[in-house]
């Protein structure tokens, strides 16, 4: 074994005094090139944990479609249409909270094992509602599942998956999302021929068959070993490492790593009280965590995304398209789009990086909004305007799908350390949700105001901004540790003043 050194860091406070394990790194880069290839172990527990996303997404995108028969079934106005779809987005946040503190008392499986009965708690009373109340009744349960799924999901996969992969891995929860929408588009048009009061009843219910996987799947996948870890259930985490490294003297070494970084080796265990006291009055380096983490989940939102996806209907109608069949029909050809490019993202996340992806994802979709804005406003209901408006739609959701869609999950899910991970990425997910719920509670009423032209040129300004948010704000973290990210929030000052290089890295393993 080559020589190399650790970076420790000296914790100033009381609640992290003591020597901290910062980075590990060899003198030479031996990692491994073909890590997925030689331990095919490591996609199977994203797969079905992925689901959850997969169940909640099929809901968004049979709602775009459901919609427009519940409207003529139940007779619900505009502004209840607005509420029925932006509330799940916005009920969700309380799921997004809990999930972060249930996860580190249950387990992160078993989080994603209680949102998937939530969600499908509350998809059943959704699909059987016999009036409006029932049926918002059924999607604010609902929602609460959506809000552990999509917070606890992504930092499953990233605590359970190595560097060289962990973008790609990380990013099985968005392509499921977009194979879920894609489904809802399908379901949508293949039932919009059935009586108005059953067709949206099945549409709704298409989202409760994963549920089944799930039950499966958690008895057969494991815990997280990081989890494990902080909770000093040391050989569980050896067990679980020994199968997603390629030796086990290399589990040996993640272990150890795991553990400095938890501090279990001094059995310390870090309090809830703590950690948010760490968020709410953060030190310099979580405070740009915070900003990163944060920040990209609002953007990845309030561009417009979701707006495209539930109301792609009213947008094509808009641009002079008539028609159930044929508005469902375009909206179909949204989600085939969506889903194209999300597979494209994943071979491109762990080669090209997160922040050229983010470049081309953002000024892209400033592009096609601006393009959609101007379609809508100029060229309504001729030939040519149908087109470009399909054309700017399509290659919005192709742009978001290959960038702003899936490493906003990874980043939020790999940039904050350990002690902190569960309940930042919780905050992060509330400011998604919220984000989400305001801006499709608002679109239809925002549409009547400033037209849907304007709707989306604003999205074009906001999407401007994600630009320069991306190039002052997002670190590159591709191919580093977990552990090793945290070194990128730091200042030089502060690098200079808590770390000190010691030797051999086989030596220290062996006296320690």
């Amino acid at each position: 074994m080559g020589m190399g050194y650790l970076r420790f860091r000296w914790g100033r406070k009381p609640s992290t005094r003591g020597w901290t394990l910062i980075s590990r790194r060899p003198k030479k880069a031996c990692q491994p090139t073909s890590m997925i290839q030689r331990n095919m172990y490591l996609p199977v527990p994203s797969l079905p944990l992925s689901i959850p996303c997969f169940s909640a997404m099929v809901d968004v995108g049979v709602m775009s479609g459901a919609i427009i028969f519940i409207k003529e079934d139940l007779k619900i106005t505009e502004v209840q249409q607005e509420v029925l779809v932006g509330i799940l987005s916005i009920i969700s946040l309380l799921g997004s909270l809990a999930g972060g503190k249930t996860s580190d008392a249950i387990g992160r499986k078993w989080t994603i094992g209680l949102a998937a009965a939530i969600f499908q708690t509350g998809g059943a009373v959704m699909a059987l509602a016999p009036s409006f109340k029932v049926l918002m009744i059924g999607r604010l349960v609902a929602g609460v599942g959506v809000g552990f799924g999509v917070m606890i999901a992504p930092v499953y996969i990233a605590e359970i998956s190595p560097a060289i992969a962990r973008g790609s891995l990380t990013s099985f929860p968005e392509i499921f999302i977009n194979f879920g929408i894609l489904l809802g588009y399908i379901s949508n048009y293949a039932f919009s021929g059935l009586p108005v009061h059953i067709s949206w009843r099945i549409m709704l219910g298409v989202g409760l068959l994963p549920s089944v996987v799930i039950a499966v799947a958690l008895f057969f996948i494991p815990e997280s070993p990081r989890w494990l870890v902080v909770q000093n259930r040391i050989e569980e985490a050896r067990l679980v490492l020994s199968k997603i490294s390629e030796s086990e003297k290399e589990a040996e070494e993640k272990l150890q790593e795991i553990q400095i970084a938890a501090g279990s080796a001094n059995a310390e265990k870090y309090e809830s009280k703590a950690v948010w006291k760490e968020i709410l009055c953060p030190t310099p380096p979580v405070l740009r965590m915070l900003i990163t983490g944060c920040g990209i989940q609002c953007f990845q939102q309030v561009t417009g995304i979701d707006t495209t996806v539930y109301y792609s209907p009213t947008i094509f109608k808009d641009a002079g398209i008539t028609g159930n069949s044929q508005l469902l029909a375009a909206t179909v050809a949204v989600g085939f789009t969506k889903t194209l490019f999300i597979l494209i993202a994943i071979f491109l996340i762990d080669k090209l990086g997160r922040k050229p992806l983010l470049y081309v994802s953002t000024i892209g979709m400033t592009v096609c909004l601006f393009s959609l804005s101007l379609s809508l406003a100029f060229l309504s209901h001729a030939k040519v305007g149908i087109i470009l408006a399909i054309l700017a739609v399509c290659g919005n959701v192709a742009f978001f799908s290959v960038g702003l869609g899936p490493i906003c999950w990874v980043l939020s899910s790999e940039i904050f350390p350990l002690r902190l991970r569960a309940q930042a990425s919780a905050l992060g997910a509330v400011g998604s949700r919220v984000s989400s719920g305001v801006i499709s509670m608002s679109f239809l009423s925002v549409t009547r105001a400033i037209t849907v032209a304007g709707a989306f040129f604003v999205f074009g300004v906001i999407s401007c901004s994600a630009v320069a948010f991306v190039h002052y704000c997002v670190p590159e973290t591709k191919g580093k540790t977990l552990e090793e990210i945290e070194l990128l929030f730091q200042d030089e000052g502060e690098l200079q003043q808590s770390e000190v290089e010691l030797g051999d890295v086989q030596r220290l393993m062996q006296k320690s």
